[in-house]
């Protein structure tokens, strides 16, 4: 994967805060796999997801296991309580009123998928020495992970589609992504609305109403079946 992002990347150019509303061509919500494919019960994995590791530096990376799906975003904008939604399960990824506060990538087991957590990005009070560890680290993940099924970027509602946003999506490239605007429940439903029509390739979430929830799992669960038959061909 192109390191120009790592260069100029997210995770360390936290002083960009004006709004770039323009929906990014790659990005895409992928449909469920096709009838035919055998489903897996993954909601049930979801639901028995389990804390497995919290790695800090590069040679700490579990070696690729079965396929993952990734959660990136700027700092505060709600992605551990998105996780916590999506998992039905309160407080397994930690959440905080500080941002910066994810410092690690954390993994999460789901017995034949795992959900990833990278760290939040865009925090200006994180030291820069702190910020370039990250970035580091976050870049030798997306780098080495063959079994990434995709990646799940999660953009404030109120203000999605920032510089910082975009630099993420523009280093992703051509990985497979899905836009959740996160927070929704605190736009008016004509906020909504407008939204949706704007950028429609993006999905609206909301972790306190739950708004997005089950659209978002079929999705996933279409995300790591794909991968799965891929990994274990019949």
């Amino acid at each position: 994967m192109a390191c120009a992002f790592a260069r100029s990347c997210a995770w360390t150019c936290a002083q960009n805060t004006a709004a770039a509303p323009t929906a990014h061509a790659n990005a895409r919500i992928i449909p469920s796999p096709p009838v035919g494919i055998e489903r897996r019960d993954f909601i049930r994995l979801f639901s028995q997801a389990q804390f497995l590791a919290a790695v800090g530096r590069a040679a700490e990376l579990p070696p690729p296991g079965p396929p993952e799906v990734a959660f990136a975003g700027r700092s505060n904008v709600g992605k551990s309580s998105a996780i916590n939604a999506l998992l039905g399960r309160k407080g397994l990824a930690r959440t905080s009123k500080t941002p910066g506060r994810t410092q690690t990538i954390n993994f999460y087991d789901l017995g034949e998928a795992r959900l990833v957590d990278l760290p939040g990005y865009g925090y200006a009070r994180v030291p820069q020495a702190r910020r370039a560890q990250w970035r580091d680290l976050v870049g030798a993940y997306l780098g080495s992970r063959p079994t990434l099924a995709g990646v799940v970027v999660i953009m404030d509602a109120r203000h999605p589609f920032t510089p910082l946003d975009e630099q993420l999506l523009e280093w992703l490239g051509d990985a497979r992504k899905l836009l959740l605007l996160s927070k929704a429940d605190k736009l008016s439903r004509a906020g909504q609305s407008a939204l949706t029509k704007k950028f429609s390739d993006a999905l609206l979430f909301s972790s306190a109403t739950r708004q997005g929830v089950e659209q978002c799992r079929d999705l996933l669960e279409g995300w790591l079946q794909q991968a799965a038959e891929i990994k274990s061909p019949r």
